[in-house]
This record gives structure tokens, sequence and C-alpha cells, in this order.
């Protein structure tokens, strides 16, 4: 039994002294992709900036459309929406490999819905969430890197008035 958990000491530590951060501290990676959405197919492009090999802050501007028609006209809505982000990473305190990325966050953003709509008017579809205003949210996410440079990402979240539940995309270190 000693031994057992001597063994099993030896391995956490190990993993804990060579996990390496994905992110070091001072370096900064791009993201784009899509987001996955009920309505229109939103777009995202982002900068995240590592403050600390745990810790990431980073700005994503969005964009979002999408056209609804009944009684033979035409509604157009758009969202465009300015994100900050904060993520904690994983690896160093699971001991994860580097070419993958575990992180959580907060975020808060502004958002701008507009649509071209008679008077401004807002159709019964879209009511629900057609305020411009501040949104805040929490995200769940991951990375894999092909390499030193490039890999995917995938992010579940909510709050955010630019998707309904997550994103797709591309990370490129920098």
């Amino acid at each position: 039994m000693k031994k057992l958990l001597f063994t099993s000491l030896l391995v956490v530590t190990s993993l804990l002294l060579f996990a390496q951060s994905p992110l070091p501290k001072g370096s900064k990676q791009l993201n784009a992709g899509v987001g996955f959405s009920d309505w229109g197919i939103p777009v995202y492009v982002g900068l995240d900036f590592s403050v600390h090999d745990d810790f990431s802050l980073g700005g994503e501007l969005g964009y979002r459309s999408d056209n609804y028609e009944t009684n033979y006209k035409t509604y157009n809505y758009n969202i465009f929406s300015f994100n900050f982000n904060g993520n904690y990473h994983f690896n160093t305190l699971l001991g994860i490999p580097p070419e993958w990325d575990f992180y959580a966050g907060l975020n808060i953003g502004i958002y701008y819905w507009g649509n071209n709509n008679d008077n401004n008017q807002k159709h019964y579809y879209r009511d629900a969430n057609s305020n411009s205003g501040v949104g805040l949210g929490a995200q769940i996410g991951g990375r894999y890197y092909f390499n030193s440079k490039f890999g995917l990402n995938l992010e579940f979240g909510g709050g955010r008035n630019m998707s309904n539940g997550g994103k797709f995309g591309i990370t490129i270190k920098l």
C-alpha cells in the first residue's frame, strides 16, 4: 500500500513539474471562427494576452445577422459586439500537456442590436433578445494545438448576445 501511494505521489508530482502552459506569460494568440446559434451564423475574432502562465485576458469582436420573412415582409437583424474576457488555464494545475489547453472564465461586453424594420420596430420573433446593452457571461473551453503555432478551439458558454451556447474556430499563436 505504501509503494502504491508513493508511486502515485511521484507520478502526480512529475506531471505537475513538467506540465507547461500552452500560453506562457507575455505571449498572445489570435482566435477566429463561428458560433452556434438558432438564428444567423455568428462570426468572431479575438486576441488573448497571457498575463500569467495560468491566466489570460482578451478582447473579441463579433457579428451576427439574419433575415426573417413573414407576411410578405422581410425583417433584417444585426448584432455587433465587443467583449472582454478573463480565463484561468488548468494545464499547470492538472498536469495537462502543452498541446492541449483547457480553460474557464468570465466575460463582459457591449453589443448593439440593429434592424431595418419600419420605424425600427422589432418583430415578435426577436423581441425577447433584441436590446442593445451590456452582457455578462461565463465560458469553458479547450484548444488543441497541432504544432507550436496553430490549433483549433471549442468553447461553450452563455450570457453573451452573440451566440447561443458556444463557438468553434482556429487559434494562431503570435
